[in-house]
C-alpha cells in the first residue's frame, strides 16, 4: 500500500482537509469529529485514491490478527461514520465507491501539501509543477468566493494574469466587474430571515452531562429569539432533530428556514469550549465558523456573543436588540449549573419534572440570589402546576408563587420575555386582570420575537376575550417558531373548536396525531369536535382513547361525560359525575369538570351552582369560551359571573 511521504502536512480534497500530523478532519477549518477506526479508514482510502482498497486490506490495516472483532459490522459502523462526516452517499457518491465484495475507492480529486514547500500539489502531479487555479479548485478552496466570481461576465478574466495592453472596452468591462462584485459583497443577506438552532453536541463522552448541552442549546435560541427581524425555532422542534441522521438541507426544508447553526459543547472543570457554525441551507456552505473558551461564570457572556456574531454574519439590524446582546453578565458557576437542570427538567413536561425543576430553581436561587433567569424558571415551573393540564399543584397555592417569582425576576431583570410572559399567565388565570396581563403578553412578544410559548399563551388570552380571529393569528405565529410542538399544534386544533370552526379543528387534530397518534390532547380534541358535529361514536371513542392515554385525565373523564350525557347515554355520564363528586377535596373539587357534565344533563340549575363553587377556587375561566357551554350563554346568572370574572360590563 502507498505511503505518504514524510514531508506532507495536510491532505485536501473538496472542502474537506486532513491534517495528518495532529490527526483531524476540518470542513472549511471547522474541525469534524471523526476518531479511531473511522478516522484511520479514511486515511487509507486516501493513500490509495483512485485504486481500489480491497476489504482484507482494510481489515489488516485497522483490525491486525490480534484484534477480535466482527469484522463486517465494524467495517460498515466506519464507512456510514465515515460517510455521515462528509456527507457522502453510498448510492451517489461524490467521495468513497463501494465496489461490491471487493471494497471502496476514494474517487475525488486530492491535494496533497507538502510542508518543505508549504503549497498544496495536486495528487499525481509533478511536485514542481503549479496547477492553474480553475473555477473548481477555486470552488473547493473557497465556494462562495467562487459563486461571486461566476455571477460575472469577467468571472474568467479575473482568475487569469491580467496582460498589462488592454483596450479601453476590456478595461471599461473589468471595472463593471468590480463594481458588480463590490455591490454583490456589499449587499445586504436578504435571505437569512430565518434560522434553527440544532441541538448542540455533548463532546464530553458522559450522557449525564446532556442536560448541560442542551441548556445551552436553549440559551442560545433564546439569545437569537430576541432579534426582532428573524425568526428562530424553539427548543421544542429543534429537539425531535437531536442525534437525528438527517441532511442540513433536508432539515431546513421541514421547518422552513433560511439557515441552520450547529455546534459542540465541551466542558471541562470550570472551563466552557463552544464550536459553532452558521450554515446556509440552500448551499449547504458554513457562511461563518468559530470556538470560544471561557469559564463557567461568564458563560453567559458568551452565549451572547455567539449570537451577536450570528446576527453580524447574516447582517440584520440590531437596533434596538444591539442593548441586549452587547450585556455583559457572569453567574455563580454552581448556580448557572442548577438551572440548567432545572430547565431540563421543566422540559420535560410532566409533574414529576415540574417538581424536581422546582427543586434546582431554588438552590439556584441559594447560590445566587440575584440570579434573574432561575426566579423565572420557577414561575415558569409554578405556572404549569397549577394549570389544568397538569394540577399538581391547586390553583390556589400555584399561582401566588409562580407570581412572586415572576415579579422577582422582572425586579432584577425586566427585559426577560419569560418572565413576562409567566407574569401574564398568572394575571390571566388567576387574578383575572385581563388588561395587566395583555400589557405583559405584548411585552413578552416585544422582547423576544421568536418566544413561541408566549405567542401561545397569549392565543388563549385573546380566546377568553372573545377575540377569536385574533387568537388564531396570535396560535399561527406560535406554530410558525415551533412547528413541530404537539402541544401548539392540539392548542391551535382546540382554538379552531372554540370559534366554531369544527371541519378546520378536525383536520388539525388529525395532522396533530400524524405527528404522534398517542398524544392524548390531539385525541381530546377531536374527540370534543366529533361531539360538536353530533358524530357522537366517534367523539367518544377519542375520548376513551385519550382517557386511557393521559392515565384518566379529569378534564378528559368530564367531557367524556358530557359526550354520553349529550347522545343519550344517561347512566354513563351519572356514573363519571358520581365518581368525579367523590373524588374531590379541598383543593380539587373538580367544579368546573362537574359543571360540564350538568350541560350536557341540560341540568341549568346545578350547572350553575358548580360554576359558583368553581369561580371561589380561581378556575381557569377559558372553559366557559368552549361551545359546550353555549347552552348557558342566555342565562342572566352566566352572563353575571362572565360580568364579575371581568368578561362582560
Amino acid at each position: 500500500m502507498r505511503e505518504f511521504p514524510s514531508s506532507v502536512r495536510a491532505v485536501r480534497f473538496g472542502i474537506f482537509e486532513v491534517d495528518v500530523r495532529a490527526g483531524e478532519l476540518r470542513k472549511k477549518g471547522v474541525k469534524i469529529r471523526l476518531q479511531g477506526q473511522p478516522f484511520l479508514l479514511l486515511i487509507t482510502l486516501l493513500k490509495q485514491q483512485g485504486d481500489v482498497v480491497t476489504r482484507e486490506e482494510v481489515r489488516r490495516t485497522l483490525w491486525p490478527e490480534e484484534t477480535f472483532v466482527d469484522f463486517d459490522h465494524s467495517l460498515g459502523t466506519a464507512i456510514n461514520k465515515l460517510r455521515e462526516a462528509l456527507g457522502d452517499s453510498a448510492a451517489n457518491p461524490r467521495f468513497i465507491e463501494t465496489l461490491p465484495r471487493r471494497g471502496y475507492r476514494f474517487i475525488a480529486p486530492v491535494e496533497v501539501v507538502d510542508e518543505s514547500e508549504n503549497r498544496p500539489v495536486a495528487s499525481g502531479a509533478p511536485p514542481d509543477k503549479k496547477e492553474p487555479v480553475t473555477g473548481e479548485l477555486l470552488e473547493a478552496r473557497d465556494p462562495d468566493q467562487a459563486d461571486l466570481l461566476k455571477t460575472t461576465a469577467v468571472g474568467a478574466r479575473l482568475r487569469r494574469p491580467l496582460r498589462w495592453k488592454m483596450t479601453g472596452f476590456a478595461v471599461l468591462l473589468l471595472s463593471a466587474g468590480f463594481m458588480i462584485l463590490i455591490l454583490l459583497q456589499s449587499r445586504p443577506s436578504a435571505l437569512i430571515r430565518s434560522l434553527a438552532v440544532l441541538p448542540l453536541e455533548n463532546l464530553s463522552g458522559d450522557t449525564s452531562q446532556e442536560y448541560f448541552s442542551d441548556g445551552m442549546t436553549d440559551e442560545l435560541i433564546t439569545e437569537l429569539g430576541q432579534i426582532s427581524e428573524l425568526r428562530v425555532i424553539s427548543r421544542t422542534s429543534m429537539m425531535t432533530y437531536k442525534g437525528a441522521r438527517r441532511s442540513l438541507p433536508q432539515i431546513a426544508r421541514e421547518l422552513n428556514v433560511d439557515a441552520v447553526v450547529e455546534g459542540t459543547v465541551l466542558r471541562s472543570g470550570d472551563r466552557v469550549r463552544i464550536t459553532a457554525q452558521l450554515i446556509r441551507a440552500s448551499s449547504d456552505k458554513t457562511i461563518w465558523a468559530q470556538s470560544y473558551e471561557v469559564e463557567m461564570r461568564d458563560v453567559l457572556t458568551l452565549q451572547n456573543k455567539v449570537a451577536r456574531s450570528i446576527a453580524e454574519q447574516i447582517r440584520v439590524n440590531l437596533n434596538p436588540e444591539q442593548t441586549k446582546l452587547d450585556r455583559v453578565k457572569t453567574v455563580n458557576a454552581e448556580a448557572y449549573e442548577a438551572y440548567l437542570k432545572g430547565r431540563y427538567f421543566w422540559n420535560k413536561r410532566t409533574g414529576e419534572g415540574l417538581k424536581r425543576a422546582v427543586d434546582y430553581f431554588n438552590e439556584a436561587i441559594e447560590k445566587d440570589p440575584n440570579y434573574a433567569e432561575a426566579y423565572t424558571g420557577l414561575a415558569d415551573s409554578y405556572a404549569l402546576m397549577g394549570d389544568w393540564e397538569y394540577s399538581v399543584l391547586s390553583p390556589k397555592e400555584a399561582f401566588p408563587k409562580a407570581k412572586v417569582a415572576a415579579t422577582q425576576a422582572l425586579a432584577l431583570d425586566n427585559t426577560l420575555a419569560e418572565a413576562h410572559a409567566s407574569l401574564a399567565f398568572v394575571l390571566d388565570l388567576f387574578d383575572w386582570d385581563w388588561e395587566a396581563a395583555d400589557k405583559e403578553y405584548r411585552q413578552a412578544v416585544h422582547l423576544s420575537p421568536s418566544y413561541a410559548t408566549a405567542h401561545q399563551w397569549y392565543a388563549w388570552h385573546l380566546i377568553v376575550l372573545e377575540r377569536n380571529s385574533e387568537a388564531i393569528t396570535e396560535m399561527r405565529k406560535a406554530e410558525s417558531l415551533d412547528p413541530l410542538s404537539l402541544i401548539i399544534s392540539a392548542d391551535m386544533a382546540d382554538v379552531l373548536l372554540i370559534a366554531h370552526r369544527y371541519d378546520e379543528s378536525i383536520q388539525r387534530s388529525r395532522e396533530t396525531m400524524q405527528m404522534d397518534p398517542l398524544f392524548a390532547v390531539a385525541s381530546f380534541q377531536l374527540g370534543q369536535a366529533f361531539v360538536q358535529e353530533h358524530k357522537y361514536g366517534e367523539g367518544i371513542a377519542e375520548l376513551q382513547k385519550a382517557i386511557g392515554a393521559s392515565g384518566g385525565n379529569k378534564t378528559f373523564r368530564s367531557n367524556l361525560a358530557y359526550a354520553f350525557a349529550v347522545s343519550g347515554r344517561r347512566n354513563e355520564a351519572l356514573a363519571i359525575l358520581a365518581d368525579l363528586k367523590n373524588r374531590s377535596n379541598k383543593d380539587f373539587s373538580n367544579a368546573s369538570e362537574i359543571a360540564l357534565i350538568y350541560v350536557g344533563l341540560d341540568d341549568k340549575d346545578q350547572a350553575m351552582i358548580w360554576l359558583e363553587q368553581a369561580y371561589k377556587e380561581r378556575f381557569n375561566p377559558s372553559i366557559l369560551m368552549r361551545p359546550c357551554f353555549d347552552l348557558l350563554r342566555s342565562d342572566p346568572r352566566f352572563q353575571d359571573l362572565l360580568r364579575r370574572i371581568g368578561l362582560r360590563g
